[in-house]
């Protein structure tokens, strides 16, 4: 008797990223996709209708991201394990997905074996990191090395990804929209960032932003 495949649900804005990961998950004896969305939204349509095994959530997602959805998705007792997979560095994401309730995070650049085996780690009901991101957390645990944290690590979800935006060139009217927040909460955002990054001018703060985005992508090819 031929066991049932796990069903894997892709959550993705880049429709040629999704039917990437789609093709490598429907070549394996024991995983299927079974569907797929371009945002929260969508995911949470879906899934309120559709049984799914594991879901695969990108971080950078139009309106609400993908720690955003994972967090809706443990308040509404959604039972689904979520591992991340996405493009951006692990050291500054890793933990804040887990924080919200994902089973495990993967690099986008990972091999493709790597990826499988996060799945599977996931399905089974364990946490999947990189070796390295696995020594970094215990590394902390151990020593309790909070003062190691970076000003970028303090921020808040919300915050960094309002900070993301902004080096990524958007408005603040445009990450309103972006977001579905409104221009006043954005500026209020932009005002804690100037505090918790020690800045004191908007122009300061954008190009910080900039620079750190800019390295992101450097550190992340």
């Amino acid at each position: 008797m031929r066991t049932a495949k796990k069903k894997v649900f892709i959550v993705d804005d880049h429709p040629i990223v999704r039917q990437g990961i789609a093709q490598m998950i429907n070549q394996e004896s024991d995983l299927e996709t079974c569907g797929e969305a371009a945002s929260a939204q969508e995911a949470l349509a879906w899934l309120e209708k559709h049984p799914t095994d594991v879901l695969l959530v990108d971080i950078s997602l139009e309106g609400v991201s993908g720690i955003e959805l994972i967090k809706t998705l443990k308040a509404h007792n959604f039972t689904q394990p979520s591992l991340v997979i996405s493009m951006h560095d692990e050291t500054l994401y890793a933990e804040r997905a887990l924080r919200a309730g994902a089973r495990g995070y993967i690099m986008k650049q990972e091999a493709t074996d790597n990826m499988l085996t996060a799945i599977r780690q996931v399905l089974q009901g364990n946490i999947y990191l990189s070796e390295r991101m696995k020594s970094k957390v215990l590394e902390r645990l151990c020593n309790g090395d909070e003062g190691a944290l970076s000003p970028i690590d303090l921020l808040s979800d919300r915050e960094l990804e309002v900070f993301r935006l902004m080096g990524e060139g958007y408005s603040t009217s445009r990450i309103a929209t972006e977001l579905n927040r409104s221009v006043k909460t954005v500026e209020s955002h932009r005002a804690h960032l100037k505090t918790k990054l020690g800045l004191k001018t908007a122009a300061e703060l954008t190009r910080f932003a900039v620079q750190w985005i800019d390295q992101e992508k450097k550190s992340s090819r």
